[in-house]
């Protein structure tokens, strides 16, 4: 599937692209009271670019310039834009690091 086909509520969505840019990891507190690090990434292939938030260990898994897949993922609207996400269910592979 490519990026510019993406939409809110799609779920099953597996992409390959390159990461344009990753933000500095911040802490937020999750609902069950703990919390975790979170990163946005810019991701891109020809057809566009989304946002992929990377949780915990996912982070330094990729870097600018990294080659992805993310395998089973689903989308939703965040703060009135569409962002990718891994999930539970889902895999994010680094093809080229």
């Amino acid at each position: 599937m490519e990026i510019g086909q993406l939409k809110s509520g799609m779920s099953g969505v597996t992409v390959e692209a390159s990461v344009v840019s990753i933000s500095e990891p911040r802490t937020v507190n999750l609902r069950d009271g703990g919390n975790a690090k979170v990163a946005d990434c810019l991701i891109q292939d020809d057809s566009g670019q989304i946002k992929l938030s990377l949780w915990e260990d996912q982070i330094a898994m990729v870097k600018a310039g990294s080659k992805i897949a993310v395998e089973n993922g689903y989308t939703r609207s965040f703060r009135g834009e569409n962002v990718l996400n891994v999930g539970r269910y889902g895999k994010l592979k680094v093809i080229e690091y």
